[in-house]
């Protein structure tokens, strides 16, 4: 999955810090990232080609192993590497400004840059989204100590907002329920669903597949956790059994496709960043 790029990590903790020559600035224009594609690799821009101060530290890639990182996306000091904001990118000669949904599509022989780039948007966006208190509408601050936006008239504090969200694997013995949606991404999926005010994963698991599919589940068993910064979430599996009929009743405003797939015959999607692909292949192969 896109977070799977041990011996690296990123360090999330929040830290006051300013950028070196080598430190990847993480620049942003309408919501795209400006970004080039060498070869196989994601590649962003250093502090030294863009020479800008007004930056936000976001996260240090860190690694264990010197090799790895000498071939990630970022390149800079084989031990760790800091990646901060821009907000408002320039034009850089041989880099573009990509959607994150378009780097989604380029393969790369590491998931360090794209991982990096969904944990930047992720954050970007919250930043974006917080200039100002919703309480009082003064003007917020950063907080000194923590990854926090404050507000200096009322106080009011603000983290970072993340959306649980489910994906479900319905099985039906040596079936599973494959799903695409109406608009959007456009390959095999899962029934998946954000968590409401007031409910458990497991009721959220019930109530997306009874409104997208129309059926009943039992066994409930969680299976794996996805950090997923395109979308603000953070995804949660679950694997599941239908209860009774399995008689599919598809919600054509959300899906366009909904049907029991032979494990065998199961298409996984293009590439293998996402948990819902995790899940379809572990039906396919082993369960």
């Amino acid at each position: 999955m896109i977070q799977d790029i041990f011996p690296s990590r990123l360090d999330i903790a929040y830290k006051k810090k300013t950028p070196a020559d080598d430190s990847v600035i993480m620049a942003f224009r309408d919501g795209k990232l400006l970004s080039r594609y060498d070869g196989n690799e994601l590649i962003f821009p250093r502090a030294a080609e863009l020479k800008r101060e007004d930056v936000i530290y976001l996260f240090t890639c860190c690694a264990a192993d010197t090799e790895q990182m000498d071939h990630s996306p970022s390149g800079g000091n084989p031990e760790q590497t800091d990646y901060f904001l821009l907000s408002d990118g320039p034009e850089l000669q041989g880099y573009e400004y990509r959607s994150v949904r378009e780097l989604r599509k380029y393969k790369t022989s590491s998931t360090i840059g794209l991982f990096a780039a969904f944990t930047a948007y992720h954050l970007s966006v919250w930043y974006d989204g917080s200039r100002f208190c919703g309480k009082c509408g003064a003007r917020m601050i950063h907080d000194e100590t923590e990854r926090a936006m404050v507000c200096p008239e009322c106080g009011n504090k603000v983290y970072p907002r993340i959306n649980p969200a489910v994906i479900i694997g319905i099985r039906n013995k040596d079936k599973i329920l494959i799903t695409r949606y109406r608009t959007g991404y456009a390959h095999n999926a899962l029934v998946a669903g954000f968590a409401e005010i007031g409910e458990t994963l497991e009721d959220t698991v019930r109530r997306e597949v009874m409104e997208e599919v129309g059926l009943k589940v039992k066994n409930i068993t969680y299976y794996k956790s996805q950090p997923w910064g395109m979308a603000l979430d953070l995804l949660v599996g679950f694997f599941c059994d239908v209860d009774g009929d399995d008689t599919i009743r598809m919600d054509e405003d959300e899906l366009k496709y909904a049907e029991w797939i032979p494990r065998d015959e199961i298409e996984l999607q293009p590439n293998n960043i996402s948990l819902t692909n995790e899940m379809m292949r572990l039906f396919k192969d082993t369960m």
